[in-house]
């Protein structure tokens, strides 16, 4: 695959993250093939597979509520092939100890996003803020 596809994607991926993080789920939505689905691991408060266009908000304002997320601090992003990778901060409403670093794999199919799957590299920052929310702090 050419480098300027690759880089297309990025600038794709960069313009996933805008819209979502804006609230644009009709252009997110516009983003993501039907058959779209983003997979969380069972060792989330969250876990599951999230299925169809709608999914991703669906993951999202589940997410957002439950760990009180303010925003997402993207840090690299690369692309080879169909695939894009994203290494970011959950910036939550809380201490900068408890930012929840993760990377995520986007897939490409047809120009458009057909999966995404995110690796946290600990689970605990997001089960402490799902146990606040829960407790109501």
């Amino acid at each position: 695959m050419a480098r300027d596809q690759e880089e297309r994607n990025i600038q794709y991926v960069r313009d996933l993250y805008a819209a979502t993080m804006a609230g644009n789920w009709a252009k997110a939505e516009s983003m993501l093939t039907e058959d779209f689905f983003v997979t969380e691991a069972d060792t989330l408060p969250f876990a599951g597979v999230y299925r169809g266009r709608s999914g991703l908000q669906q993951l999202y304002s589940k997410v957002v509520s439950m760990a009180s997320v303010k925003d997402l601090d993207i840090h690299n992003i690369t692309a080879g092939g169909n695939s894009v990778v994203v290494l970011l901060d959950i910036v939550r409403d809380c201490t900068p100890e408890e930012r929840a670093p993760i990377a995520e794999v986007l897939h490409f199919r047809d120009g458009l996003i057909c999966e995404i799957k995110p690796y946290y590299f600990s689970p605990t920052p997001m089960h402490a803020a799902a146990k606040r929310t829960k407790a109501g702090r």
